[in-house]
């Protein structure tokens, strides 16, 4: 993807109510990995935390796999939503990192909660879980469901290349989960956008496993099937897109800047967070961040920012809160949406 010097993140903007979270729930791997416990690895602490404000990430060990987080979260969900599995119609999770490339990873999660409904992946990387958030609303918004479970869960850590000392230590593993259903004219995303540059996937991308480039010996050896990236050139245009979709969706709702509440911009580096916070004038308190201690979870991440603020009290109704993922596509999904 070449430079551009115009915006490319004009794609359309959306307004979809009618539809509120009822719950949310979340979960985190009891590994705790510390900046100091890659040494070995040779990543060097203090370059981690300067580049990217992460000290320490969670690593899911042997024998928990991504369905095992998706279904932890999901569980917490229900209780604190209240809603009875037998009331959900529909679950989404958004994953790039599935138990297995066949079936869908949903379909487990759905067998193990004793769920009777639609199951599907979403796969959009680090805007999947935005994706499928506004997927499982359009069910709610048309009658289509009237209680949609929505997962972004990840296990990062089994999809990079433990000897890449530059990219090994951005990622963790998590997961968060909602539950959607019908709520009031003035509730749910009264602003949206869902946009890609897909002449930027080789910038972020795994190489091998696909169609293009199947399993092989080859790929033991050369490694392709890990996670590749050029951190330069995402962070660039990671730093352009959230200044440019923030103010197009925020624009979109009626609202100023400071009208939004919360802001839960995806947790990949806190830079392109202090980016955003210089150059929309946020005011800092706002802006949730959990990446010093949870790292890039990819499709965990704004869903385990949402549940974590909720529980804090912080979140009341008829406040606005703007969600934002974006990564590997490059896909972006951005929602100003009134709680």
């Amino acid at each position: 993807m070449s430079e551009r010097s115009e915006p490319a993140s004009r794609s359309p903007l959306r307004k979809l109510t009618g539809v509120q979270i009822v719950g949310t729930g979340s979960f985190l791997p009891d590994n705790v990995v510390t900046n100091e416990d890659l040494a070995s690895l040779g990543c060097d602490a203090d370059w981690i935390v300067q580049r990217t404000g992460i000290h320490e990430r969670r690593h899911a060990p042997i024998g928990m796999n991504t369905s095992d987080m998706a279904i932890a979260a999901a569980e917490r969900c229900l209780e604190s939503s209240g809603v009875k599995r037998s009331e959900i119609d529909l679950l989404i999770l958004a994953t790039f990192t599935p138990d297995r490339l066949l079936p869908a990873t949903a379909t487990t999660v759905q067998d193990r909660l004793g769920l009777n409904c639609g199951a599907m992946d979403l796969s959009a990387a680090c805007a999947g879980f935005v994706y499928a958030l506004l997927t499982g609303m359009q069910f709610v918004a048309t009658g289509g469901s009237k209680r949609a479970l929505v997962i972004g869960v990840d296990t990062n850590s089994r999809m990079v290349d433990p000897k890449d000392p530059k990219t090994f230590p951005l990622f963790g593993d998590g997961a968060g989960a909602v539950i959607l259903a019908p709520g009031s004219p003035e509730q749910g995303a009264v602003s949206y956008t869902l946009g890609s540059e897909g002449d930027g996937a080789d910038f972020l991308c795994r190489p091998a496993g696909g169609t293009a480039n199947p399993y092989r010996e080859e790929v033991l050896k050369d490694r392709s099937s890990y996670l590749s990236m050029d951190g330069r050139a995402v962070f660039k245009w990671a730093v352009r897109l959230v200044d440019e979709v923030s103010r197009q969706v925020v624009e979109a709702a009626d609202l100023s800047i400071d009208q939004i509440d919360w802001w839960l911009l995806h947790q990949a580096n806190v830079r392109i967070i202090d980016a955003a916070v210089e150059n929309l004038e946020i005011d800092r308190e706002k802006v949730i961040i959990n990446l010093d201690r949870y790292g890039n979870t990819s499709a965990g991440t704004v869903p385990i920012a949402l549940d974590e603020t909720l529980q804090a009290g912080k979140i009341q109704r008829g406040q606005h809160l703007l969600m934002s993922g974006f990564g590997a596509g490059l896909a972006w999904g951005t929602t100003v949406w009134r709680w």
